[in-house]
């Protein structure tokens, strides 16, 4: 019921406006989209607004309105929410703020609100609202821009002034939807999303995203969309609170909530951008000119700076430029210049510049020779009163689109300065699906995260990922020490060190039982990251060097802090020199569930910052892929001449680790081992530390 209000909502067939001068702009903003469906004021203090007749209460409607605009007090607002709803309104945008923004009072509104609305289809409170600009409807308190040919982009945001920004921008994104949803008390993100994926004029779905109330069902929709061939764009902003229960790990510092995010984005194939310039031109590259479905870039520009600029970004963000082959080298030779210099990025030279019989052919044999997926042109436009050439600009670009259309692949135009593209020209491109991108490098960024989409698309289509784990109540974290940690373990068969714990009185007595060099830890509650406090010596030959061992420790412990020294030693015999040293971690989140973390290991994890997030579950091919994402893969592949890693042992210890985190005890919530000494054909434990929940 509450999704056919909220269809309802975006195509009524009449609104009423509740309220005064916010009201009163709204019905403005309704008629500058052209809504012709019925509009009804509701004030018991004018007697009209913009000619339309003003009612005193709702419930002196003509009938139950498909859609409100409530802009009064929030204690009225709840009041008009629930006299609407028996009525049997559709949906409502509630523009009033005043709920839980405002402190516990207006949170227990808020809650009240979301219990009086029943199906009501109710976005906000504390919102801009919404618009539809294929149906001409219009619920937004201040003007409005954007326009629509009929397709385009469907835009979901948490900020309403970031909302109102983009109707405004001069980026000629076609939009078809705009909502600003604010505190969403009843419909979410999620929401908005599931109803424009049944929308066929949407293309493609951009989201600002703050933070996210549902991640496993924003998780289920997305991936919903990947299989739909509809891509969702995301540009995340902020730092959510999201309460890791993690404060005491090295983890904590490489997979913060920003990482848990890419985590998310990733396994359900959402496009990540990074600014908001970026984000619109991947909305405008996905609407117009659509996804490319292969990797090979053409590019062309008649400058060589032009042509160097688009090289290097490419480069820099990963776009494949392919060469051209010797025999399409001198087909182009053939028919460029002889200045030109032939490569791809290719520069085709000003003396042919503007001459569409020559610059033709040249779009033609390059994109053909490297069989491109996607073709760019860099032009700058003359600004209006100095374009006297600008038919040599439309010469080259009328000649790019259609070579573009009879390879049947995606296009664009692209200025280097956002500014340098008039709106005839923007219309024009529009008109023949080609996309007019504003920015080099926000454009490139686009295609490189457009044809990132397509393939993440692909595996979705072909390998589905696996619901997210469901939440579970948390207490308080309780850190096992080292010893601990690694006699668990060890008892599920892990592959652990030899190690004894003693006092120091016994040192020497218990170092008799393993072989020589050994290491020597001190252990207790305060020493969780013991290399900081100097708890830690390596590489002890004999019993002499042992006590001295001790002794030192002692005085650097106490320097550190005499709270941390204890008289619990643990003694393990020193591991021969790895391949490389891992970090692995799965812990629990209690907004994301399951994480695994895999991370260049050893005391300097932090400052490498050499790191993977993946959610779970995960089958082993996600893992060797996220393995394959780290600096220190290239070790396991075999560098200067090492033997390579058997990436199925390795594979299959992390799954390990991923099972006993799972199966052995409900309590844990986090087990960390760093490092994980990686050989050839085994792995060994050098370092563990579990934390357990106290319910």
């Amino acid at each position: 019921m509450r999704k056919n209000n909220l269809n309802r909502l975006f195509k009524p067939k009449h609104i009423a406006f509740i309220g005064g001068k916010d009201a009163e702009v709204a019905i403005c903003e309704a008629n500058r989209i052209g809504y012709e469906g019925k509009i009804w004021p509701v004030n018991p203090r004018r007697s009209q607004i913009y000619g339309h007749p003003c009612f005193v209460n709702v419930r002196d409607l003509p009938e139950a309105p498909d859609a409100v605009f409530l802009a009064i007090p929030a204690r009225a607002a709840v009041d008009t929410i629930k006299a609407l709803a028996e009525m049997g309104a559709g949906g409502a945008v509630c523009y009033s703020a005043g709920f839980k923004e405002a402190g516990e009072l207006g949170l227990s509104l808020e809650k009240e609100l979301a219990d009086v609305a029943k199906d009501m289809a109710v976005v906000g409170p504390n919102c801009y609202g919404v618009i539809n600009y294929l149906n001409k409807t219009a619920l937004w308190p201040f003007a409005h821009g954007g326009r629509s040919i009929g397709y385009g982009a469907a835009i979901i945001t948490q900020s309403g002034m970031l909302s109102s920004d983009i109707t405004m921008t001069q980026r000629s994104v076609p939009i078809t939807h705009m909502v600003s949803c604010g505190n969403q008390s009843i419909l979410h993100v999620e929401d908005f999303i599931e109803y424009f994926l049944e929308q066929p004029e949407v293309k493609v779905i951009g989201v600002h995203i703050e933070g996210l109330i549902d991640v496993r069902r924003f998780a289920e929709v997305a991936i919903i969309a990947a299989t739909r061939g509809i891509p969702v764009v995301a540009l995340k902003t902020g730092s959510s609170v999201i309460g890791s229960s993690l404060t005491v790990s090295h983890t904590g510092s490489l997979s913060g909530s920003d990482n848990l995010y890419d985590a998310l984005f990733s396994r359900c194939g959402v496009i990540r951008a990074y600014s908001p310039a970026s984000f619109l031109e991947t909305l405008k590259f996905l609407s117009i000119a659509g996804p490319p479905k292969g990797s090979r870039v053409a590019g062309f520009t008649c400058s060589g700076g032009g042509a160097t600029m688009m090289a290097d970004y490419g480069e820099k963000i990963g776009l494949n430029f392919p060469a051209f082959k010797e025999t399409h080298m001198e087909r182009l030779k053939s028919i460029l210049p002889l200045i030109a210099t032939v490569s791809n990025p290719l520069d085709y030279t000003t003396p042919i510049w503007g001459n569409a019989e020559k610059t033709e052919p040249v779009f033609s044999a390059a994109i053909n020779g490297i069989k491109a997926d996607v073709a760019i042109l860099i032009q700058d436009y003359p600004a209006v009163g100095l374009d006297e050439s600008k038919h040599y600009y439309l010469a080259d670009a009328n000649a790019f689109i259609k070579t573009v259309k009879r390879a049947g692949i995606p296009g664009a135009v692209c200025c280097i300065f956002s500014e340098n593209m008039d709106e005839h020209t923007k219309s024009h491109l529009i008109s023949n699906k080609l996309a007019p991108m504003q920015g080099l490098n926000e454009a490139l960024d686009a295609l490189k995260a457009s044809i990132h989409w397509y393939s993440r698309h692909a595996k979705i289509l072909l390998d589905k990922p696996l619901p997210l784990e469901p939440i579970r109540p948390l207490g308080k974290p309780i850190v096992l020490n080292e010893a601990k940690s690694k006699t668990l373990l060890k008892n599920c068969g892990l592959p652990i060190q030899r190690f004894i714990i003693s006092p120091e009185s016994t040192l020497i007595e218990a170092a008799g039982d393993l072989n020589y060099p050994l290491a020597l830890k001190m252990m207790g509650p305060k020493l969780l990251h013991k290399t900081e406090a100097g708890a830690v010596a390596l590489g002890i030959m004999d019993p002499d060097r042992l006590i001295s061992a001790c002794r030192v420790m002692k005085e650097s412990v106490l320097s550190f802090s005499a709270a941390s020294l204890t008289d619990t030693f643990l003694l393990e015999e020193m591991a021969e020199n790895p391949i490389a040293e891992l970090l692995i971690d799965i812990r629990y989140d209690k907004q994301f569930g399951s994480v695994l973390t895999l991370a260049s290991g050893g005391v300097l994890v932090e400052l490498i910052g050499d790191s993977i997030t993946i959610l779970m579950p995960a089958t082993k091919t996600e893992i060797i892929e996220a393995l394959a994402k780290l600096r220190v893969f290239k070790l396991f592949e075999g560098f200067r001449g090492q033997k390579p890693v058997n990436l199925n042992i390795l594979v299959d210890f992390i799954a390990n680790i991923v099972r006993v985190f799972e199966t052995i005890d409900p309590k844990i919530i986090e087990i960390e081992l760093n490092p994980v000494f990686v050989y050839t054909d085994s792995v060994l434990v050098i370092d563990a530390l579990i934390t357990q929940s106290s319910k």
